[in-house]
């Protein structure tokens, strides 16, 4: 599930190094590295390290499911500190490590970073419902949404050590919400890079049902602010969900813009609602996508035998990046990270999908919406796995993009709204 060496250096309360590796430190008398620590989580679910042996594995955790609390109630309440987790990502002192996240321009590749949080934030949950005298655990934590992804500052440097740090900060009743921090060690401190915030679901061993989970005890008014903002970050995603283009018209003054560039791109020689002329510095939205393929093999699955959700997201957003660099003619750096809904698993063997489309532009903005699914060759069929939507940001203008159908002013709109959300924070 976890990134290999990746390198785990504290884990405050109930979830310690040593309960993580036996012995505390690895045999080297080092901290534990990442491989001792994906171990561990295998065993915490009873995963195999070998495909052949996996899915058996898998059909084992079934009679865990006696173990799953019947109520919140029956669990024990936790503390915000007993998911705090250190990690270390030594990229400045080893350059073994350094070169599977380095790019051609020698710049770290932020799809990396975002296997890593995803992992992270897995591994973050199972601190908080850890139960110290259950061998394996009946739970199957997974990543139902990237809340968001703020950057601090856009570089990040190939050859300095990476810190990430994070914890639980609001819980439901089958669900969490942990927000992670990473900072980078250059000129003699650490100097924040991103923040994070992703929300994981808990469910039965089968990953079939949901299950619940620790409640959380807020210590102070830092915690209790903390709290209180994961209670409205859930209010704010049931308020976007019940307003999505999807569901409801257009608020009034989107009409106005949907209509003011239809009018814009009307040829004033014809009396015709059908003849479209771009107008100058613009683009059409048809004219900026760019698709890819992926064959999910068993190498990318995470320990629930699922393809890895850390791994669709670099993927997701490797395309949505080369598509922002190709439409803006320069390297584009990443402004933020929101709304990427996981909304059925990848499974083994599928073929993945995966369509960018530049939906909004502004200034030096580039709004990109990633969209995957799973093609089935057999039926034909196509699901909808995740739809991910990312703000870049170029070191100069870039064209204005033109929707031409109904349908992509929806994704305009769409677009719109998610860059404000992003301005805004």
């Amino acid at each position: 599930m976890l990134s290999p060496r990746f390198l785990l250096l504290r884990s405050a309360g109930s979830l310690t190094t040593r309960s993580f590796c036996s012995g505390g430190v690895s045999k080297s008398g080092r901290a534990p590295d990442m491989a001792e620590v994906r171990n561990r989580l295998r065993e915490i679910v009873g995963a195999s390290t070998n495909w052949s042996d996996h899915q058996q594995a898998m059909s084992e955790r079934v009679s865990l499911s006696s173990m799953l609390a019947k109520s919140q109630s029956d669990l024990p309440v936790k503390r915000m500190k007993d998911s705090y987790l250190e990690v270390h990502l030594p990229l400045g002192s080893e350059p073994q490590l350094r070169e599977k996240y380095l790019t051609f321009h020698n710049t770290v590749r932020f799809g990396r970073i975002l296997e890593d949080l995803d992992s992270l934030a897995v591994l973050i949950s199972y601190s908080h419902t850890y139960n110290q005298a259950l061998k394996k655990s009946p739970l199957s934590i997974v990543t139902a949404l990237v809340d968001k992804i703020d950057m601090r500052q856009h570089i990040v440097y190939p050859d300095c050590d990476i810190k990430f740090t994070g914890h639980v900060t609001w819980v439901g009743k089958t669900s969490i919400e942990a927000k992670m921090h990473m900072s980078q060690f250059h000129d003699g401190a650490y100097s924040p890079v991103l923040d994070a915030t992703f929300v994981m679901v808990a469910r039965d061993p089968e990953n079939k049902r949901a299950a619940y989970v620790n409640p959380l005890k807020p210590e102070g008014p830092e915690e209790e602010k903390l709290f209180q903002e994961g209670e409205a970050n859930k209010f704010r995603r049931v308020d976007l969900s019940t307003a999505s283009l999807l569901k409801v018209a257009p608020a009034d003054e989107e009409r106005k813009i949907v209509h003011n560039l239809f009018l814009n791109t009307l040829d004033t020689k014809t009396v015709s609602f059908r003849s479209r002329l771009l107008p100058p510095n613009s683009v059409w939205m048809e004219d900026a996508k760019l698709k890819g393929l992926e064959i999910c093999h068993p190498q990318e699955r995470n320990i629930f035998n699922r393809i890895f959700g850390g791994f669709l997201m670099r993927k997701a957003y490797e395309l949505g990046w080369a598509n922002a660099c190709s439409y803006g003619g320069c390297r584009p750096s990443l402004v933020a990270v929101d709304d990427i809904l996981f909304q059925k698993p990848v499974e083994i063997g599928s073929l993945l999908l995966l369509s960018s489309q530049v939906c909004y532009t502004e200034g030096k903005h580039i709004q990109v919406r990633v969209h995957s699914e799973v093609f089935d060759p057999l039926t034909r069929q196509h699901n909808t796995t995740n739809v991910f939507h990312f703000t870049f940001v170029s070191d100069r203008d870039v064209p204005n993009i033109i929707p031409m159908t109904y349908g992509e002013s929806m994704l305009y709109l769409d677009g719109k709204r998610h860059f404000n959300q992003t301005v805004e924070q």
